[in-house]
């Protein structure tokens, strides 16, 4: 069993009234984590009821909020109970489904999983406003797959691993960068059987998620887009470039871009500017939520040795761990880039004070500053500028600045 961290705040939100809903991409894990919930109430005595909207038999029950109900009635009466629905994003007007169910002021707990919604991510905060608690289950983080890797011998001390096992660190790390964080992935040893795997989630995906919310008649030019994406993670999105190559109209490419990422595929940071006319302000950046599938889409599953082949793949694992870090904070994740080609990968911004981060895919033996870095540090006179790399903690000023070369295990923004 892989051990996941937003469990303990699923457990400690199962006495709140408010609906917990767990969503995040398809086979992230959300339905085990329920089973978990569901095991560990049981113990305790509580009665519960397991309801998908994935059964065929159980889709009856959601027809209208009385069918569903008599069926709980029926296995738990009307007394405390709690009540689990998976897939809860294959009911039409989910949102308004579920909170016409929690203004009943019902005796019974919600515990609600949708994969990747439109109907859930958009019109969920609008109608369920002050009636849930919303946790995003992403694929395993890095560190949730080294404890797992490590049999959890390291549990609540992987800094004091990634310190002393250097190597094996790394090795973790490089087929982390490889396989990515998929649950089912990762459980298996055998290159070929991940690639299965890798395969099936991806048809999955683009079968049950994209052909239902789109109406998608050509799957085709929607993998190619996938397929171009994974080959410019890092890099400025050009959508014009991108909807002539193929062959389709911008403001299609943009509507697959937008549900891209609300399915949890990718993501896109916006540029850090302050000086309009010489900065890129417009044009994102996209990154992929989990490396395995960005790797499978571009045809590299497994197969990355190189360090030259890792850069921008290094860099799409810092977006993800500095992403999910600050999802939870006023805290905004930019990037910085120029007309004169300068470039700063990450800028962390809160208020006036703004943090850049630069990232190296190797191990440095002096903090090296580049020409991009000295560039924004002379420009906006920041308090403290970091490094992320694969070797130690090191530190160094540029006048009033100080730069830290650090880890790349390390919690970069407090």
């Amino acid at each position: 069993m892989i051990k996941r961290y937003l469990l303990s705040e699923l457990l400690a939100h199962l006495d709140k009234k408010e609906i917990s809903l767990l969503v995040g991409p398809r086979q992230s894990g959300k339905t085990t984590i329920m089973f978990l919930l569901k095991t560990y109430l049981e113990k305790k005595g509580e009665r519960c009821v397991y309801l998908s909207l994935d059964i065929e038999a159980d889709k009856r029950h959601f027809q209208s909020q009385e069918a569903l109900l008599a069926k709980i009635a029926l296995e738990v009466g009307v007394e405390k109970a709690f009540i689990f629905i998976d897939e809860i994003q294959r009911k039409e007007s989910a949102s308004l489904f579920l909170k016409g169910l929690y203004d009943m002021s019902l005796p019974y707990k919600f515990i609600v999983t949708g994969s990747g919604s439109i109907e859930l991510k958009e019109k969920i905060h609008e109608s369920l406003a002050g009636r849930k608690r919303l946790f995003e289950l992403s694929t395993l983080s890095f560190e949730e797959f080294v404890d797992y890797k490590t049999n959890y011998k390291y549990e609540g001390r992987l800094n004091d691993f990634f310190n002393v096992e250097i190597d094996r660190a790394h090795q973790y790390l490089y087929e982390y960068l490889n396989f990515g964080g998929y649950p089912r992935v990762v459980l298996e040893e055998i290159l070929h059987e991940k690639i299965k795997v890798i395969s099936e989630l991806y048809q999955s995906y683009i079968e049950k998620d994209i052909v239902y919310l789109l109406n998608v008649q050509k799957i085709d030019d929607f993998t190619r887009l996938v397929k171009i994406l994974s080959s410019q993670v890092g890099e400025i999105l050009n959508v014009s470039e991108i909807a002539s190559t193929l062959g389709l109209s911008s403001i299609t490419i943009k509507n697959y871009l937008w549900y891209l990422d609300k399915t949890y595929i990718t993501y896109r940071i916006t540029p850090f500017f302050r000086n309009v006319r010489k900065e890129i302000t417009k044009s994102p950046v996209i990154y992929f939520s989990d490396l395995g599938l960005r790797n499978y889409a571009n045809g590299t599953f497994g197969t990355l040795s190189k360090p030259e082949d890792m850069g921008f793949l290094f860099q799409n694992f810092i977006s993800n761990k500095l992403n999910s870090k600050l999802s939870q904070t006023p805290q905004e994740l930019h990037f910085w880039r120029t007309k004169d080609r300068a470039e700063v990968d990450f800028v962390v911004t809160l208020s006036s004070k703004v943090l850049p981060i630069e990232v190296k895919f190797k191990t440095l033996k002096t903090p090296e500053i580049s020409k991009s870095l000295h560039s924004f540090i002379s420009k906006y006179s920041p308090q403290e500028a970091i490094i992320l790399h694969l070797g130690k903690e090191m530190t160094t000023a540029i006048g009033k600045t100080l730069v830290r070369a650090l880890p790349y295990f390390n919690d970069t923004v407090n």
